[in-house]
């Protein structure tokens, strides 16, 4: 017998349920490196590659969001149409990513998950159909 148990035909994997370590934690090693690696790239890059300017500007220490700063911000309304459609773009949102881990183990679930998935995107289709016929979609 080998040492380490037996191996399957190509010799990869263990046979009988025998299983290394790093077998099962060898993605999330991956996953984490790369999580590590790729912001602390980002933040080194900025610094590395980073101009400074030549004299010191009042406009540059005035912070803004995206864009060209246009001074100091003005007072300015926004329509109720705006907060509600950013509502029910969030609303709706949230409902997919419930629907996800649903459909991830809805073969596990068999005829049960498959109702229950079908309710719920029913309960979503007549609230989306009740906004509609609100005028909620409506910009005005």
């Amino acid at each position: 017998m080998l040492r380490g148990g037996r191996r399957d035909l190509l010799g990869s994997r263990p046979l009988y349920g025998e299983e290394r370590v790093l077998d099962n934690w060898l993605p999330f090693l991956i996953y984490a490196i790369f999580a590590l690696v790729i912001p602390a790239s980002m933040m080194w890059f900025s610094f590395a590659f980073a101009t400074s300017p030549h004299r010191r500007m009042r406009a540059r220490t005035i912070p803004f969001e995206s864009g060209v700063s246009a001074g100091a911000p003005r007072e300015q309304r926004f329509t109720i149409s705006f907060y509600l459609t950013a509502m029910l773009f969030i609303v709706f949102d949230i409902e997919i990513v419930f629907l996800y881990p649903l459909a991830v183990i809805l073969h596990q679930l068999a005829w049960f998950g498959f109702l229950e998935f079908l309710f719920f995107v029913a309960i979503l289709v007549v609230a989306y159909v009740y906004v509609w016929r609100k005028g909620a979609l409506e910009w005005q």
